[in-house]
């Protein structure tokens, strides 16, 4: 290990192997400081940080210092920074703050947070949307895209009710009316569909009465448009059955569609829901 002694002179081990002897070199000094280095410094931080587990705890160290405290002290850090706005935010209503230039942008930056930790589970990251959850970044809206109204959706949450149809029609009625829905947004007419959609046919199907009779749907109950290719849970024919067959909330259907919002008026404060509500108009476009 060292080149300062003679192999002749250094007692070996006592170890041979294929001739090669193993010698009793000390090891170099630069190792050996080294080694004194480490656990010095090793003992120096066992005495200021937290480091020795314990049965319930760990020892707190000296300077008492854990990543969750750092963490705090930047959370607070941040808040302090926001605080001005935030208290601007709080008396003004979300049309003037995106009238705002500066406060719409502080907006559009400190509520993506609150977006990705409450809404991007469900409706995607960006609005883009998920399975059998509805899009934020196009423009149609279910409620209507009027940012008053995304105020009372987010802090009230929402819960549509289609009825189950599957009882209601027959066979060749079912048939009919799915081919009129599919036919809707592809600019074809499927008369007898439309018939059953309007209620005159012997079935008990209404549709026109939330759908509206040019399909457009009806904001105030939360009905879609049928007629834009825009899909709340799926546009392919059997998608479309499904939907009519069991009803979207039909409590009385196994196999009804889920669609339930979630209120967050508890949940989130009132300068919150402000934030998610300008970030999520301005998703989409607005109305």
């Amino acid at each position: 290990m060292s080149d300062k002694h003679d192999p002749y002179k250094v007692k070996d081990t006592g170890h041979e192997w294929d001739g090669i002897k193993e010698l009793d070199n000390p090891p170099p000094r630069w190792w050996m400081i080294g080694m004194h280095i480490s656990w010095i410094t090793a003992v120096i931080y066992c005495i200021l940080f937290p480091s020795i587990p314990l049965v319930n705890r760990s020892t707190e160290g000296l300077l008492a210092w854990t990543q969750v405290k750092k963490l705090e002290k930047e959370f607070a850090e941040v808040e302090a920074m926001r605080a001005p706005y935030d208290e601007k935010l709080l008396a003004m209503s979300p049309e003037d703050i995106m009238k705002n230039a500066e406060l719409s942008n502080f907006v559009q930056g400190s509520a993506r947070v609150l977006f990705g930790d409450n809404c991007a589970p469900c409706h995607g990251a960006g609005g883009a949307g998920g399975p059998d959850f509805p899009v934020l970044a196009d423009d149609e809206w279910l409620y209507g895209g009027a940012v008053e109204t995304i105020v009372e959706t987010i802090a009230d949450g929402r819960e549509g009710m289609m009825p189950a149809h599957g009882t209601l029609l027959t066979k060749e009625e079912l048939d009919d009316v799915v081919n009129y829905v599919v036919g809707l947004s592809q600019g074809k007419l499927h008369e007898k569909g439309r018939v059953v959609f309007m209620g005159e046919s012997p079935g008990e199907a209404v549709c026109f009465g939330c759908h509206g009779e040019d399909a457009k749907g009806m904001p105030d109950m939360g009905a879609p448009n049928l007629a834009d290719g825009i899909w709340r849970f799926s546009g392919t024919e059997e998608g479309i059955r499904h939907t009519i067959t069991h009803g979207v909330n039909d409590g009385e259907d196994d196999m009804t569609r889920k669609a339930i919002m979630p209120a967050f008026a508890e949940k989130l404060s009132e300068t919150q829901i402000k934030k998610l509500a300008v970030l999520v108009h301005q998703f989409g476009g607005g109305q």
